[in-house]
């Protein structure tokens, strides 16, 4: 069994030496992503439209890869403010269908580029 590494155009290319996901047998790890706008560049304002960016690029890539959202086992949420935790949770829930993927979700002091947000996710297919 061999670790392959997925990217895709359809979300934000990794800027170090790290791949967007990794597969290692039937499991998708995907790195952190940001909520940068793969098209532009750019990063939203709010909490919500920064949750729907990471999301979408995290959907794109595990797509690109063969896995479906509803594939996804784990999430790990790192947020600037936990009080804009029902804001991001209300766009998360359109994502996701139970059963819900397991979640951690902690605040930090900074992100990249000034992102409010970074999330990562593990996908397994069963």
């Amino acid at each position: 069994m061999a670790k392959i590494s997925h990217s895709t155009d359809a979300a934000p290319g990794a800027v170090g030496p790290y791949s967007q996901a990794v597969s290692f047998g039937n499991t998708l790890y995907i790195s952190g992503q940001l909520p940068v706008d793969p098209v532009t560049g750019s990063i939203p304002e709010s909490p919500s439209e920064q949750a729907e960016q990471v999301l979408s690029n995290i959907r794109n890539i595990a797509e690109s890869a063969g896995y479906r959202m509803d594939d996804a086992v784990k999430l790990t949420m790192f947020i600037k403010n936990l009080d804009d935790f029902s804001e991001i949770n209300e766009v998360y829930a359109k994502f996701f269908t139970e059963p819900y993927p397991a979640r951690s979700c902690v605040q930090v002091s900074g992100i990249p580029k000034g992102a409010d947000m970074e999330i990562d996710a593990v996908f397994m297919k069963g």
